[in-house]
């Protein structure tokens, strides 16, 4: 492979200036749009090495033909040209929005005659004022019928307001009370635009001195013994306050802004938009983007902020993003532009009610994310096209029907555990999982030859079938319940890892003679799959069906393991310490909790576990004397035997069985690429989206010896 492109311009033919470059395939596509501060400085990046390039940076080098510039008088004006640009051509290596749906507003038409209130999707109407977005079309109708029983405005369409005025005969909303426009014959047109702006001042500001008046009119009615017209004012005012009730005071009174949440990962992202005004959540709004190249998080903000404000809506005096991009000030700028010259900051949530803010949004984001994976994956036309791209891709004979994936999990080589999970027809089988507990072991790459030797030494056990009574004769055959073993025979066997990982899997099942089973790898980094004895990985489509399923599982199976590796932790210190005399269930509960990780306990001192309430000195003492002499790695428990087999050392382990103290301990161990250590007792998470993408379940399935 060459250092670099052949075509490379020359650094000197460059310009140093701000600007944006379009790479164009042999066709004169336009495969990627980007903008620098220094053309020449972003430029010569994609120049570097090939070898040294992002997987996927290095395919779009690849397929290019030729790259082109236009320079620009600012950073601003680089801004403004990348987002036409991309808007105009649709680079396939640019980010993807996939939110193709609109969200419903409330709309006040300020430019008719007789302004009315609607629920409407176009943001294009002449002289209305819009608020929202809502996240439900529901809670926009529920609004509106509470505002207007205390401002009664016109609810009915043009066409029955025109027919009303022209007959003097009211619009049925009229009739029933649910209009109060001049077609219902109680106001002037003069009198209904009074009330048209108190609506509109009302829903803007949300300012509670409206129903303080309500309630001295309701109070000086009561005085005055007209009880009708007090409970007339009652009632306006908890129709006000039950607005205020649906829209949550997150922050001050005077705070207006927008807020990002982001959760991503190497293949899409999920944004979540949280409109505040008046200190109050006013609207929600997601979408999702599909990321082509690996794009740092402060580029993908820029992109989500600008594709979010450049089709229309006006930015508030604040937008609040999780990390700031590279040219902040000029995003900044353009959206003080977007807003007509009068400011908006851009920020990052630090502290205090922001930072709790963002949090929230964050996680609803990544519950997105998880959902929108999963919808990816359920449907049974996308399965079937996800498991033919697999089958052409890996050179299969036929689609992998069922594949089983299997992942290493460790804290710093100590409580080595592996998960086998299942996919069948490109859904999950939890009641064939299996957890595997590693005795002892050098890397990763040897527990992964470990772990697959035990599955393939097993392979043709498959689950007997149960006998079927003849229903053609009068005799009864007695059926027998299949005992809980592999149901068939895998397609493909996936390991979490690059070439080390495979080729470690790749010697177990030739020492168990098994060829007609095909095995890959996937290294999380570049989500790229590796074939035994290739050099090359093997790169799917970023967008395709395939590799997301692929992902699926590898999440799923880090999940699991994470799952029965923490449980083990936790197992082997309560076990230890109740051992000691007078420390029961809740001085334990309360030591763990204190110190927040069994590696922080065993790291404390007598003195420091002695500040725990109920923990004298001489408890302390014996705490710090126990676990100094237990094994820092895990021990290894004593397996229960399936019916007939004999359980060997270092097998899956059943459930419930229990620690064997002073068992032969896994010796600490350089982390392979793909392990899953963690410093400081934290728990071992290589991949965090898998932890939050994917809900934690606690009995997948069966602890059975493998």
């Amino acid at each position: 492979m060459a250092d670099t492109v052949p075509w490379r311009p020359k650094a000197g033919e460059i310009p140093t200036d701000p600007g944006v470059y379009r790479w164009r395939d042999e066709n004169g596509r336009v495969l990627y749009v980007g903008k620098a501060k220094n053309l020449r400085a972003r430029l010569s990046n994609y120049f570097a090495p090939l070898p040294t390039l992002h997987e996927r940076t290095r395919r779009m080098v690849l397929t290019a033909r030729s790259v082109e510039w236009t320079t620009v008088g600012s950073e601003i004006e680089a801004l403004q040209l990348e987002y036409t640009w991309i808007k105009e051509f649709d680079p396939p290596f640019n980010v993807k929005f996939r939110d193709d749906k609109s969200y419903p507003y409330m709309a006040i038409t300020l430019g008719d005659e007789a302004p009315r209130v609607m629920v409407t999707r176009n943001r294009r109407i002449k002289g209305a004022k819009y608020f929202g977005p809502y996240p439900k079309i529901w809670v926009v109708h529920d609004t509106i019928d509470l505002m207007i029983k205390v401002f009664p405005i016109r609810t009915c369409s043009d066409s029955s307001y025109k027919r009303a005025m022209q007959t003097g005969k009211p619009c049925f909303p009229g009739q029933i009370g649910k209009c109060g426009g001049p077609c219902s014959q109680k106001v002037t047109i003069e009198e209904h635009r009074a009330l048209v702006e108190e609506f509109v001042r009302f829903m803007s500001s949300y300012d509670r001195r409206v129903i303080t008046h309500l309630r001295q009119r309701m109070g000086a009615s009561a005085d005055a013994m007209q009880y009708e017209q007090a409970a007339k004012y009652r009632d306006q005012v908890e129709a006000l306050e039950a607005v205020l009730e649906k829209s949550a005071v997150v922050l001050r009174d005077s705070v207006d802004l927008d807020l990002f949440g982001i959760a991503e990962d190497e293949l899409a992202a999920a944004v979540q938009l949280f409109s505040v005004r008046g200190g109050r959540i006013r609207g929600v709004r997601g979408w999702v983007v599909d990321k082509e190249l690996d794009i740092a998080t402060g580029d993908l903000v820029e992109q989500i902020v600008q594709g979010n404000y450049a089709a229309g809506d006006e930015p508030p005096r604040e937008v609040v993003v999780p990390e700031l991009p590279e040219d902040a000030e000029a995003l900044q700028e353009w959206l003080s532009q977007r807003r007509g010259g009068r400011g908006t900051k851009l920020s990052t949530a630090q502290r205090g009610d922001r930072a709790g803010l963002a949090r929230t949004a964050k996680q609803n984001a990544a519950q997105a994310l998880m959902l929108y994976k999963t919808k990816r994956s359920a449907d049974y036309t996308t399965r079937s096209a996800a498991l033919a791209d697999i089958q052409e891709a890996l050179g299969m004979t036929e689609a992998p029907l069922r594949m089983e994936c299997y992942d290493i999990s460790h804290l710093q080589g100590t409580n080595v555990v592996a998960s086998m999970v299942v996919f069948e027809d490109g859904l999950p089988r939890k009641d064939q999982y299996r957890r595997y507990t590693i005795a002892e072991t050098t890397d990763d790459t040897d527990s992964m030859y470990q772990v697959l030797s035990r599955r393939l030494a097993r392979l043709d056990e498959d689950a007997a079938v149960p006998d079927v009574p003849d229903v053609t004769t009068d005799d009864v055959v007695e059926g027998s319940k299949p005992t809980k073993r592999f149901a068939y025979r895998p397609q493909l066997l996936i390991v979490d890892g690059g070439q080390p990982q495979v080729q470690a899997a790749k010697r177990a099942m030739d020492e168990a003679g098994v060829h007609d089973i095909a095995l890959v790898g996937i290294a999380k980094r570049l989500e790229e799959l590796w074939l035994p004895d290739d050099d090359f990985p093997v790169i799917l489509p970023r967008n395709s069906e395939a590799l997301f399923l692929v992902q699926r599982i590898r999440d799923e199976a880090h999940r699991f393991a994470i799952t029965h590796q923490r449980t083990r932790r936790k197992r082997d210190v309560r076990s230890q310490l109740s051992e000691i005399p007078g420390l029961g269930p809740s001085r334990v509960a309360a030591l763990l909790k204190h110190f927040g990780s069994v590696a922080r306990l065993r790291a404390a001192t007598a003195e420091e576990i002695g500040v725990v309430p109920g923990i004298g000195p001489a408890t302390a003492a014996a705490v710090v004397a126990k676990l100094a002499q237990a094994p820092t790695s895990a021990s290894a428990p004593a397996s229960a035997s399936a019916p007939g087999s004999a359980s060997a050392p270092g097998s899956a382990s059943a459930p419930g069985s229990a620690s064997a103290p002073g068992s032969a301990s896994a010796p600490g161990s350089a982390s392979a690429p793909g392990s899953a250590s963690a410093p400081d007792g934290a728990a071992p998470v290589r991949d965090e989206r898998s932890v939050v993408v994917v809900p934690d379940v606690t009995d997948d399935g069966p602890e059975l010896p493998a």
